[in-house]
């Protein structure tokens, strides 16, 4: 008499379900993985070297904007002090550099009525704050040289979901972009965090200020309630006619 096989004590079907479970496993670790790739637009080892506010050490006192510590243009005489609140990896604040700055530059800056000063207020993502760094790097070895790679780094942002702004992509964009500076120590200062306390300040400083967003303007120590190219150009019109008067 044939013996009838038990479905239950065969070796394959034993295996099969802890099988599927592994290759499922595998599959969604697979995806997980790319999906943080798209993300971030670079290798996951890119992220290792991106800073955190937490481990940024050294007190913070906020007693006033500090103009002294902030790239600026004009002169230093002129009687309407602006400060742009920036983060490089804002796309509203690439267009209002590229559709109007110039402009900007021409009316107000040469003309001697306007100091204007630009101060970080990165807060979208950690590689906003690596960007921000870098300019400050920048800064302390040229105030010229820290307008050209504001201009530059906007003209290659990335995508603002992802994070692009990497240590490998700064280093990389400002070998090729940015001429006249000591590259080498741009490059130890970038890879020691040397000025993440003095982005964390302005941070602080802006928010104590009651900044919100990206791009924001100040006119005198007053606070713009718009970003608007008109609202800002009548604010300092104003100014300039009261003085006139």
């Amino acid at each position: 008499m044939k013996r009838s096989s038990n479905p239950k004590s065969s070796p394959k079907n034993k295996y099969a379900i802890p099988m599927l479970i592994a290759a499922l496993t595998v599959v969604i670790l697979i995806g997980a993985l790319v999906l943080i790739k798209d993300r971030t637009g670079s290798d996951t080892s890119d992220l290792d070297n991106l800073p955190n506010y937490t481990e940024v050490e050294g007190k913070i006192v906020v007693d006033g904007l500090k103009y002294e510590k902030q790239p600026h243009l004009g002169s230093s005489t002129a009687t309407i002090k602006v400060i742009e609140f920036a983060d490089f990896k804002c796309p509203s604040c690439k267009k209002w550099t590229e559709q109007y700055l110039d402009q900007f530059i021409k009316d107000y800056v040469d003309t001697g009525k306007v100091e204007f000063f630009f101060m970080n207020f990165a807060f979208l993502d950690r590689d906003s704050y690596l960007a921000a760094s870098a300019g400050e790097a920048i800064y302390k070895q040229s105030n010229e040289k820290f307008w050209d790679y504001v201009h530059k780094l906007y003209a290659n942002q990335g995508d603002e979901s992802e994070i692009w702004a990497t240590e490998k992509f700064i280093l990389k964009f400002v070998k090729k972009n940015i001429d006249g500076i000591d590259y080498a120590q741009f490059e130890k200062d970038l890879k020691n965090q040397t000025y993440m306390f003095d982005v964390k300040e302005d941070f602080k400083i802006a928010g104590s200020f009651g900044v919100n967003g990206t791009p924001q303007f100040m006119v005198n120590g007053v606070l713009l309630k718009d970003s608007s190219y008109e609202s800002l150009t009548d604010a300092i019109d104003a100014q300039l006619s009261d003085a006139s008067n």
